[in-house]
């Protein structure tokens, strides 16, 4: 009988424990071998229960690999768990067209499911403004749109915040649309690219029936660029660096100190040294160029959605009427011309016709 000796003993008894803890420590590379190279005999097995299984096709533990029990591999998990078979250089050449297709590549990504945007019915819940809060610090902190916040409690201008007031918290995104006569839901649901019965769902309605004057909630709509760059107050440029030395609105006459008359401001007043140059707000065209005793030489730059931007006493203009002018393009100098007291710009911003505080506009 063949014996043992001593030494080889211990060589048998350090393999079998490294081979015990490699199996332990990386069950991951085992299973996926017999998953992936012996899933023929797995399968057989199945279909045959009946056969036995020649000793030789055995696993460890003189198990075979038809009892061990593997979950079934979908193509992307054989695909992971090939991976990590030495020199399985393309594991995907294990699977058919149709598996090969089905793969999800990084660049693809998943599509995510349903039920995360679904359309829920429409609560709100309070909030009081902070020192700090300022409305993009807000949409993060609620996970909503700066749109949805603003058209939900009626924001005319962001930067008129106040510590202390109250604001309403949607649970979903979306804008409020005050209905017009003749709307339709299907024409709001094609005009703001939602499903009908969304808007029906978050407003409980139970009929299509729209009354006007009435506040309808159109979930995940959004705002208009311009609406929101002219609620935050980013629609124009400034047209020059300085200082501002009178506001918009009523003031004492800086003509007369001694005159109690106060008299209406219709723009803002940006000191600088004569010879600065004067930019435009935005892009647009340049409708006016002349000169008048009290503005001097000024520019009227028309804008898109009734905007129009006045730049007032230049010492020379640098545009012609009918000329198209890029925001930021120089369109004169600073000067002090017609009724002024000193080097700067006066600068008016009209919206439809009216005069609108330029204070909240810029950015």
């Amino acid at each position: 009988m063949f014996k043992i000796s001593a030494k080889g003993e211990k060589v048998i008894v350090r393999l079998f424990l490294i081979g015990s803890l490699a199996y332990f420590m990386f069950p991951g590379v085992y299973f996926p071998i017999t998953q992936v190279l012996d899933r023929g005999r797995v399968s057989q097995k199945q279909a045959h229960p009946e056969e036995a299984i020649p000793e030789e096709e055995k696993g460890m533990g003189g198990m075979s690999y038809a009892e061990i029990s593997v979950p079934p591999l979908n193509p992307s998990q054989a695909v992971r768990n090939a991976a990590l078979i030495p020199g399985f250089s393309e594991p995907a050449a294990a699977f058919t067209e149709a598996q090969k297709a089905a793969l999800v590549t990084p660049e693809q990504g998943v599509p995510e499911p349903v039920e995360y945007s679904k359309p829920h019915v429409l609560i709100s819940a309070a909030y009081k403004i902070e020192q700090g809060d300022i409305i993009g610090s807000l949409a993060i902190k609620f996970g909503l749109n700066q749109d949805t916040l603003i058209s939900f409690n009626n924001i005319k201008n962001t930067r008129g915040l106040q510590i202390g007031q109250m604001l309403k918290v949607p649970n979903q995104d979306g804008i409020l649309y005050t209905v017009k006569k003749g709307d339709t839901l299907s024409a709001l649901a094609d005009r703001f690219e939602v499903d009908q019965s969304a808007i029906m769902t978050v407003n409980e309605f139970f009929s299509d029936t729209l009354k006007p004057d009435t506040s309808l909630f159109i979930p995940g709509a959004r705002l208009s660029e311009v609406d929101l760059q002219e609620i935050n107050g980013d629609l124009f440029s400034w047209p020059l660096k300085g200082h501002i030395t009178s506001l918009y609105g009523y003031r004492s006459n800086p003509f007369n100190p001694k005159d109690s008359m106060r008299q209406f401001h219709s723009g803002i007043d940006i000191a600088a040294v004569a010879g600065t140059p004067v930019k435009a707000a935005q892009s647009g065209r340049v409708s006016t160029v002349s000169y008048d005793a009290s503005f001097g030489n000024y520019v009227v730059i028309s804008h898109h959605s009734g905007y129009r931007t006045l730049y007032a006493h230049m010492s020379v203009t640098r545009v012609k009427a009918g000329a198209l002018v890029a925001a930021g393009q120089r369109i004169g100098d600073v000067g002090s011309t017609g009724r002024s007291t000193g080097p700067h710009l006066h600068f008016t911003v009209y919206k439809n016709g009216v005069t609108v505080n330029p204070y909240n506009f810029l950015k």
